[in-house]
């Protein structure tokens, strides 16, 4: 059974900065497209960043220059940087795993197999 955990959530003003982290019970699913998805009450599930096993990273145009994504295998553990946080950011956020695709990540929510619980980022301004 794999398990997705979201931590590093929390309230921050504009400008500032968070890193959430996504830990995984399997080593496996490093080679796997693996995803952070946000979203808001009423609105669809949208794509954050992913990242496949060549280490190849893509972003949505809304968080680019801003965010970063990147893996620790060491530590079985899917990292999210924010920087540069603004009140649109504000979400939950989540993360995924893709066990169909290993290279050439989807954007779409529906194409993840395995989500963490979420965890919640508060921009205020």
């Amino acid at each position: 059974q794999v398990h997705l955990a979201e931590s590093g959530g929390g309230s921050v003003q504009a400008g500032g900065a968070l890193r959430l982290a996504c830990s995984f019970t399997k080593y496996i699913e490093m080679i796997y497209c693996m995803g952070w998805f946000r979203q808001t009450p009423g609105k669809e599930r949208e794509a954050v960043a992913s990242i496949d096993s060549n280490t190849i990273t893509t972003y949505a145009d809304s968080v680019k220059g801003r965010f970063t994504i990147s893996t620790d295998n060491a530590k079985n553990t899917l990292y999210l940087e924010m920087n540069s946080l603004k009140p649109e950011d504000t979400a939950m956020y989540y993360c995924a795993s893709d066990r169909d695709r290993w290279v050439g990540c989807s954007s779409s929510w529906s194409e993840y197999n395995y989500w963490g619980q979420g965890t919640q980022v508060t921009v205020s301004s």
